[in-house]
């Protein structure tokens, strides 16, 4: 398995993928895809040979992208990369996939001089599986924010990443 950077050819996987889980996201379309992937920080997929198993998509400040809950942290933070999206194929949750693309996201960042790794899970309806799976990697509430067009209360989760004693 490999994480490499996303491109075209991997946007029908990752459109699969975020439709198997979209009661948990927003929807994506090609054209929708296509412009975030644009404007994104960090999007990786996870592949094992050439099959796409997950991805992550990341924003970084100054992004003219329109989510709400990306604003939030935009009118909070200086300093930050924000997790849009993660998604790991249902046939390989549980295997560590998910931790491996945060891994790779925090040095990413780390690397790129950013103070925090932030983003949102569900509270309404409730998402005890990525509440917990943010918990573990360091993750803490911030806030909270219910969406005006659907109704969904999220937390506002942030990671602040240590400095390396060799930075120090």
């Amino acid at each position: 398995m490999r994480v490499v950077p996303a491109s075209a050819e991997h946007f029908p996987a990752i459109l699969a993928l975020n439709e198997a889980a979209v009661h948990y996201l927003s929807p994506l379309d090609a054209g929708r895809l296509a412009a975030l992937h644009q404007q994104a920080a960090w999007h990786t997929v996870l592949l094992d040979g050439e099959l796409a198993l997950a991805f992550l998509l990341a924003f970084a400040p100054g992004a003219s992208y329109d989510s709400p809950n990306y604003r939030w942290f935009a009118d909070r933070y200086r300093d930050f990369l924000y997790v849009d999206r993660v998604v790991v194929s249902e046939a390989r949750r549980h295997a560590g996939l998910g931790s491996l693309l945060y891994r790779e996201l925090f040095a990413h960042a780390r690397n790129s001089g950013f103070a925090r790794v932030v983003c949102e899970y569900d509270l309404d309806p409730p998402n005890p599986a990525s509440a917990a799976f943010h918990r573990r990697l360091g993750f803490r509430e911030v806030g909270r924010q219910r969406a005006a067009t659907t109704g969904k209360l999220v937390s506002m989760q942030d990671c602040a990443l240590a400095v390396r004693a060799s930075e120090g």
